[in-house]
């Protein structure tokens, strides 16, 4: 992988920031890291969580969205995840342990009975304002989603996934422990903002 990768800091909130890659780190699916035991044997998220305050890593395609506890601003933060991605990089290993079969019973169960809820009632309620949500996958019962349609690079992206969607996923499934968006809002075939707008 090209040691000159460009990494793109985008601030959900104060707890949230996405960073996004020039290049891939995953061909396919999602890694979710909870906890500095669960990055054993994963270079890349050995080194985020050995930054102060990381409670959580979620990689999908070249996004690494990172959450933080930490008071401290992203623009303190975002330099120290910058070169730390880069550092774990240029070393030339791979960033990820192979991954488990981590698709359980209870994970199996609780997809469908999302598939479900995002058939009869989300993607119907957002459909009306031109969006659509797309289920990825539910792992260790967190659902992980991407955007599109108007949703994607909406300016109220996040209010639709915290105040709609995961209180409704919480109500109707309340095993569900939240929610991951692994959507690229600056790109897509029609989003609601594109990049240039930014």
């Amino acid at each position: 992988m090209d040691p000159e990768i460009r990494i793109q800091a985008e601030p959900i909130d104060a707890e949230r920031c996405r960073f996004v890659l020039s290049e891939p780190l995953l061909e396919g699916g999602a890694r979710r890291f909870a906890s500095a035991e669960e990055a054993k044997g994963s270079p890349l998220a050995v080194a985020l969580f050995g930054i102060p305050g990381i409670s959580e890593v979620v990689v999908t395609g070249g996004t690494v969205t990172v959450t933080k506890t930490s008071p401290s601003p992203w623009q303190a933060t975002g330099k120290q995840v910058g070169a730390a991605i880069r550092a774990v990089l240029a070393a030339g290993q791979p960033p990820f342990a192979p991954a488990a079969a981590v698709s359980t019973e209870e994970d199996e169960r609780l997809y469908g009975r999302v598939a479900d809820l995002f058939e009869a009632e989300i993607n119907p309620a957002v459909a009306r304002h031109g969006g659509a949500v797309e289920l990825i996958d539910v792992q260790d019962a967190m659902v992980l989603l991407r955007m599109a349609g108007g949703c994607q690079g909406c300016g109220m992206a996040d209010v639709t996934l915290r105040q709609g969607i995961e209180v409704l996923l919480k109500k109707k499934v309340p095993e569900i422990r939240g929610l991951i968006d692994v959507t690229d809002h600056s790109a897509g075939a029609n989003p609601y903002v594109t990049a240039s707008k930014k």
